[in-house]
């Protein structure tokens, strides 16, 4: 659901689309998940890919974005399988689908642009909207009860912990004192006044944004859950890529993938192995993919973008 691009015809080209698409390598009759399905732009790779029998499992916790989809996707009625579910119920969707393992995955993190540009959603600091914030519009929790709601100790840890924001406390101080802020150029007027002063090339409302948002879909957590299911699920050769936008998504990502490529978890001076951990998979280049400078000229929001690969080693399971 990450950064994309749209092209004459109104369709959206994803960030590192040719790379996703080398790394997964889909081919005929292959079986393949997009646990992040927008607009339906990798989906699309993959299917032309996996001609004439190849299968897309595609899951959103958006509505709007299924619907895109399927508009977009219609072609390819009987290989594509649309599910309203968040990539933290992979194995789930899988068994559903009646699929015990798979040939690749693909997680593309964040917001889309379509999300993005739709004011009503409340991503924006730059369009005016409500303090709403949720890919799921049924879910109960929106940024508005955190930002009106919540004390200033628990908004300045949120902000701190998942908008790595270092004025964390000043913003939180000002949001309570400016209580209600009902509109996201508001909120993002309250945290400009805050922090007056010199200014990066980041809008100073950005890392709040960006923790209210986390905040809201819980998407660390479901980052997390989902690792070990989309591992599990690949059969021997399949490959996980995951494409993150910022540091706390990535961190989680390359700390698992390397965990999942070693043979044993014991302490470096530990001289007899205890814990039986075997290597799940093999990571696929030493350093993330990002992409290239023509892309982030025609996508300025693709130059935080950064994909890492995993693929399946044979006989091994998670512990």
């Amino acid at each position: 659901m990450s950064a994309s691009t749209g092209d004459a015809a109104g369709q959206h080209t994803p960030v590192l689309y040719q790379q996703a698409l080398s790394a997964l390598q889909p081919r005929a009759g292959g079986r393949y998940i997009d646990g992040t399905l927008g607009g339906g732009g990798h989906a699309a790779g993959l299917l032309s890919l996996s001609e004439p029998d190849g299968e897309v499992l595609g899951l959103d916790r958006d509505p709007a974005a299924l619907d895109m989809a399927a508009r977009r996707l219609g072609g390819y009625t009987g290989r594509l399988h649309l599910r309203h579910a968040s990539f933290a119920d992979l194995a789930t969707e899988a068994r559903r689908q009646g699929w015990g393992a798979v040939d690749g995955i693909l997680l593309d993190l964040g917001l889309s642009s379509l999300q993005l540009a739709d004011a009503g959603r409340g991503f924006s600091f730059q369009r005016e909207g409500p303090l709403d914030m949720r890919f799921d519009p049924a879910q109960s929790l929106k940024a508005d009860e955190i930002v009106n709601g919540w004390d200033e100790v628990e908004l300045a840890d949120l902000l701190a912990r998942w908008g790595e924001e270092p004025r964390a406390r000043r913003i939180a101080r000002a949001l309570v004192g400016a209580r209600p802020i009902r509109t996201t150029t508001a909120l993002a007027a309250v945290v400009a006044r805050a922090t007056p002063g010199k200014r990066s090339g980041l809008h100073p409302a950005t890392r709040t944004f960006q923790a209210l948002r986390i905040a809201v879909n819980g998407e660390l957590d479901a980052l997390e859950a989902a690792l070990p299911q989309g591992v599990s699920l690949l059969a021997p050769g399949g490959r996980m890529a995951v494409i993150a936008f910022h540091s706390l998504e990535d961190r989680i990502v390359k700390r698992f993938f390397q965990r999942e490529s070693r043979d044993c978890l014991c302490p470096p001076r530990q001289p007899v192995c205890t814990c039986g951990h075997r290597a799940t998979v093999r990571l696929v280049g030493r350093k993330p993919t990002r992409p290239e400078p023509a892309e982030v000229r025609s996508n300025p929001r693709a130059r935080s973008a950064r994909m890492r690969v995993v693929e399946r080693v044979s006989g091994t399971n998670l512990a």
